[in-house]
């Protein structure tokens, strides 16, 4: 009784994690960078504000495009950055020490620049520390009083770009005039708002900038997903089939293990078609429907938890050598509940989020129990592999220790690689704090989905249906080692076999009970 309570709380707890989630994320757009009352932080003689960064590539199509408040333009094949609503609000007493039939009386600089353009903004290659235009550097004419020093590319004339905006007398708002401004070099964007007057400490940007590629509205970091979550929908849609059938063809001989593994496949069929389906959405639209990705990342972290629990069931020797789990079915059932929970408020934060990544320090919070809970999961996968290889090599079981020694040489194989690919992707994100490496950066969630398909493959292909369950079947365990020991089952020879049989399995059912 105080276990289900137990469990009850936990259900109550995630549900309370889903709903407050809900409420915090409750909208959602994707390649959309929104500014919501947000201020500038100072740097050096300036203010600045990161308006977002993107992978863009280049527009396929050349022709005029017109600034418009209209989100249905003609678009197609341009790569773009739209300012929509951007608004700029000052503090009100900067506002009514200006007069009000004076023109100009503050600036505001939106600065789009291409990542390798970066050491061109600011005054270094004028050897300066500055950003900001000073009355030394104005007088030489290097640059402008008051704006941003900006050293244009020779190669790509027109860049970085920079957009002005005024405040117009003691006004305490402007407004960006609507203004679309196309990309025709392919590379990582960044956009800036920078204030180089001091009076105008305490300004306040609101609005919305909208990014797009050539081919739609996913970022270019994510685009190549779609491609990849397609093929990994057929992948598991071809294991699918062939399960199917092999289960329909040796439906008598099927075991409980068989039907996790079904619900295993189902699932990572279902979480691909849907991540697939949610992608090409918001690459057609531009926005991200919170209950598709919702569904998505559900689907996820299901799938992430029972495969988790798949893999350890299994190298217990559930159904195998021992017939249930006993006393540790509720630690088991804990730890994958925790994982869903952990795993789920991650994914939540990281595809419902802006576009935008958040902060270090919350990925750092998110990532760090879900690493921990995996570390928990292999530990526990080859401390139970462990007891299971010695039980069945102290039966002389050879059949099932030999189907037992090839799935742990998989999973060792899949820990090694795993910890390899870890090893890269620090390395990967240490080695580019810019995203200059951005085209390729898919392949690193890409990885994680190959190899848990791959440990599902192995898992069909050694416990797959067939007409000698014996191999793996718990009750036939007996029958087998019978054989190998060469005991005749003949005269006194079956009751031998029969008692050593009832033996064996009460010392298992005992063995659970302890545990």
């Amino acid at each position: 009784m105080n276990q289900r309570e137990f469990l009850s709380g936990r259900i109550k707890t995630t549900m309370f994690v889903f709903v407050a989630l809900f409420l915090w994320f409750s909208n959602v757009d994707a390649s959309i960078h929104e500014y919501r009352m947000e201020a500038f932080s100072p740097k050096s003689d300036a203010f600045f504000f990161h308006g977002g960064s993107e992978g863009l590539y280049a527009s396929k199509l050349h022709e005029p495009t017109i600034a418009s408040s209209e989100t249905k333009q003609p678009l197609k094949g341009k790569s773009i950055i739209s300012f929509d609503s951007v608004t700029f609000v000052r503090p009100k007493e900067v506002a009514n020490r200006q007069s009000g039939m004076q023109q100009n009386t503050g600036l505001v600089e939106a600065i789009i620049l291409e990542v390798k353009d970066r050491e061109r903004i600011g005054g270094s290659f004028l050897r300066s520390d500055v950003i900001c235009c000073n009355k030394q550097l104005s007088s030489q004419g290097s640059c402008k009083l008051g704006e941003v020093i900006i050293h244009n590319n020779p190669n790509n004339p027109g860049w970085p770009k920079r957009i002005k905006t005024f405040f117009q007398g003691n006004y305490e708002e402007v407004k960006m005039d609507l203004e679309t401004v196309e990309i025709n070099s392919t590379g990582m964007y960044y956009l800036y708002f920078m204030v180089c007057d001091l009076q105008l400490n305490g300004t306040l940007i609101k609005g919305r900038t909208v990014w797009k590629n050539p081919n739609g509205y996913l970022p270019g970091k994510m685009a190549p997903l779609m491609t990849f979550f397609g093929l990994m929908s057929l992948a598991y849609l071809v294991l699918g089939l062939g399960w199917f059938l092999r289960f329909v063809q040796f439906w008598k001989d099927i075991i409980h293990l068989h039907y996790h593994i079904t619900l295993v496949i189902a699932l990572g069929m279902c979480e691909m078609a849907v991540w697939y389906f949610e992608y090409s959405n918001f690459n057609s639209t531009g926005s991200r429907p919170m209950s598709i990705t919702l569904w998505a990342v559900t689907f996820g972290s299901v799938k992430k938890t029972l495969s988790r629990l798949l893999l350890l069931v299994v190298s217990m020797g559930f159904g195998v050598v021992r017939p249930t789990l006993g006393g540790l079915t509720s630690k088991v059932l804990l730890l994958g509940l925790i994982y869903f929970i952990a795993t789920e408020a991650l994914e939540l934060v990281e595809h419902l989020g802006n576009i935008n990544d958040f902060s270090g320090k919350t990925k750092l919070f998110l990532v760090l129990p879900v690493a921990f809970l995996d570390a928990c999961f292999i530990l526990w996968i080859f401390s139970s592999l462990s007891k299971t290889l010695e039980k069945l090599q102290m039966r002389r079981n050879m059949a099932k220790l030999e189907l037992y020694r090839k799935f742990t040489n998989a999973l060792a194989v899949s820990v090694l690689l795993s910890i390899a690919w870890i090893g890269f992707e620090l390395y990967f994100n240490a080695t580019d704090p810019l995203s200059e490496l951005w085209q390729i950066a898919w392949i690193i969630p890409a990885f994680w989905n190959m190899l848990a398909y791959s440990l599902l493959v192995v898992i069909c292909v050694l416990w797959a249906p067939s007409r000698n369950p014996t191999r793996y079947a718990y009750m036939e365990e007996m029958g087998e080692d019978s054989d190998e020991e060469g005991i005749a089952l003949t005269g006194n020879g079956v009751d031998m076999a029969m008692k050593l049989e009832r033996q064996v399995i009460g010392d298992d059912l005992e063995e659970d009970k302890r545990e």
